[in-house]
């Protein structure tokens, strides 16, 4: 008995003395949470699998590791002795103080390390020397890149494969570093040479990465960059879908389930596409409609003005990491994502994309419509939003398809005019039957 009690007395000796312990750990997790929540999301990190799984190449960079996401790739080394070249000739235009320059550099990026470390998310163990260092060279070869010399262009842009495989690389969002990394260096480097057009680096960048951008802009409009500035050169990127300042933000409406119909089927009813060319924001998609949908072939308007989409061997990788920034990032609006929905909704069929092409809202470079097809329907799995952007006007397309007349002249469209010889037929009948009449009005007059 006196053993038993004992242990149970050593029991609970430990359970007693654990709970102080056990406590203050607790205590130690919620200070630290607190600690955290009071920290920005970061701005740069790994994509959820879901997306990858579905397209891996459009993530993954193929020829240049930007910042230390993808820094271990060994197929990605190759290139990392070219940086040198590249940092060469960028101090080589400056002065021939390269050391003073560099310095300079270094100075301006060690003093941002705990902001730098703040914006990658999954980031393995580097020290600050080694992510400084990380830092200024990539900069530096993002910089040489976009804004060579004359000389240095020449090489740079003598392989085009080359040229737009890094151009690709640098609108990854694994593959990014900080913007404001990349404007520290600009200061201290390019911004002292008079050969730069523009003293702004957003600007500058958005000009030089243009080509990317699948969508039509319009001159018009104006990106306004104020601050905070963009988080990287993809978030710069995606700037360039916002309304501009002058233009009221479209309604942000939930999505919710609703009926969509595809090109095919709206063309049915007298609908038509057009691109939009005096929308007052690039990617407005606008419906007007016109209740004469029975004379659709002559004086029917109704029409769905949409942005200009280029469909290039590249889309598919800029529409996915926009879309994935627009998904994964607080505080962003969805625009690139409804757009993505949009057009999936109207395309089914290989015939849909016809439609759109003929239409010239869509210009497919990819060889095939079904290559555009499958592409167009695969952009948004995997993609979970809570905003539509088109959601007004996609209500009224389903009004107007359900509305009697329409209906009436899709029905007619597809039995008697989807063939020539269907549609003589009818006009022979036609014909026939006001020719009895008439026939039949004389026959009673003569009487």
């Amino acid at each position: 008995m006196y053993i038993t009690e004992e242990i149970e007395l050593t029991f609970l000796n430990v359970e007693v003395g654990g709970v102080p312990d056990t406590i203050e750990i607790l205590l130690d997790c919620e200070a630290k949470g607190h600690e955290l929540s009071e920290q920005r999301p970061p701005s740069i990190y790994m994509v959820p699998r879901i997306l990858p799984d579905l397209s891996p190449r459009s993530f993954e960079p193929r020829v240049v590791s930007i910042g230390p996401l993808h820094r271990e790739n060994k197929t990605l080394q190759e290139i990392e002795a070219q940086k040198a070249t590249y940092l060469h000739h960028l101090l080589k235009r400056l002065s021939d103080q390269p050391r003073k320059i560099l310095d300079a550099c270094l100075q301006r990026v060690n003093a941002s390390i705990p902001a730098i470390r703040a914006c990658y998310s999954g980031m393995m163990t580097y020290t600050d020397a080694e992510l400084a260092k990380m830092m200024v060279i990539d900069a530096c070869f993002i910089l040489e890149f976009l804004f060579p010399s004359e000389e240095h262009g020449f090489l740079i842009f003598r392989n085009v494969s080359l040229t737009h495989s890094i151009s690709s690389d640098l609108v990854l969002l694994e593959n990014q570093i900080p913007f404001f990394v990349l404007q520290d260096i600009f200061d201290c480097t390019l911004l002292k040479l008079p050969t730069i057009p523009s003293l702004c680096l957003t600007s500058n960048v958005l000009e030089r990465l243009q080509f990317l951008n699948p969508f039509e802009v319009n001159e018009t409009y104006v990106v306004h960059t104020t601050p905070p500035p963009p988080p990287h050169i993809l978030g710069l990127l995606q700037t360039s879908f916002h309304p501009t300042v002058n233009t009221e933000n479209p309604s942000i409406c939930p999505s919710s389930p609703m009926h969509s119909h595809s090109a095919i089927e709206l063309d049915q009813v007298g609908v038509k596409f057009k691109p939009n060319e005096d929308g007052e924001w690039s990617m407005s998609i606008d419906f007007s409609s016109s209740w004469f949908a029975c004379f659709f072939w002559c004086c029917g308007n109704s029409t769905l003005k949409m942005p200009v989409m280029h469909i290039y061997d590249n889309t598919e990788i800029f529409l996915r990491n926009i879309i994935a920034y627009e998904q994964c990032t607080q505080g962003v609006p969805n625009y690139v994502t409804s757009y993505a929905c949009a057009i999936d909704y109207l395309v089914d069929t290989t015939e849909d994309v016809s439609m759109l092409v003929k239409s010239k809202v869509l210009t497919n470079h990819l060889g095939s419509n079904e290559d555009a097809t499958n592409m167009i329907n695969n952009i948004v799995k995997g993609v979970t939003f809570m905003e539509f952007y088109y959601l007004a006007q996609w209500k009224q397309l389903d009004g107007f398809y359900n509305g009697c007349w329409p209906k009436n002249i899709a029905w007619l469209k597809r039995t008697y005019f989807n063939s020539p010889w269907n549609a003589i037929a009818l006009l022979a009948g036609i014909v026939l039957f006001a020719l009895t009449i008439i026939q039949t009005i004389y026959a009673i007059k003569a009487k």
